[in-house]
């Protein structure tokens, strides 16, 4: 499926990193494995909720690098105590990734009944908060090297 740009070009500037972002996820299957949630728990705060039944916080890796969040598990080899005649709940390796958007940053992580709550937090900086811009009247003689000239 391919996605035409063109309208979005427009009237935004600075847009393509989004526009390369959706033609990305658009060609890629997504993992199921494990399942998981993405909340929004604020204006500016959101948590993604793993099912990690089986991984202890020593089994899991989470790493935040250019933007992309990844969570990974790998549980370590136990030697087994006993048979097992149906194995339902998985314990296999996993590797997922998220696409952080600007400014977004990973605050903690914890694990609690077997689900993994990563909590995550926009910080706009001061720089890109909205502010006000004053308009003043323009001069009506222009100072050109310390002379004065009518306009």
């Amino acid at each position: 499926m391919l996605f035409d740009f063109t309208p979005l070009y427009r009237r935004s500037v600075g847009f393509d990193r989004l526009a390369k972002m959706l033609d990305e996820v658009s060609n890629v299957d997504a993992p199921t494995y494990p399942p998981y949630n993405i909340e929004r728990t604020g204006e500016n705060a959101y948590r993604i909720t793993m099912a990690v039944a089986g991984f202890s916080p020593a089994d899991l890796n989470i790493e935040v690098k250019e933007g992309t969040l990844t969570v990974s598990g790998k549980r370590q080899e136990k030697p087994q105590k006993s048979e097992v005649l149906h194995q339902g709940i998985a314990g296999r390796s996993f590797e997922l990734r998220f696409r952080l958007a600007d400014h977004v940053e990973v605050n903690g992580a914890e694990v609690e009944n077997g689900l993994l709550h990563v909590a995550l937090k926009r910080e706009i900086p001061e720089a890109m908060k909205p502010r006000t811009i004053q308009v003043t009247q323009a001069s009506d003689k222009k100072v050109i090297e310390g002379h004065k000239e009518a306009a």
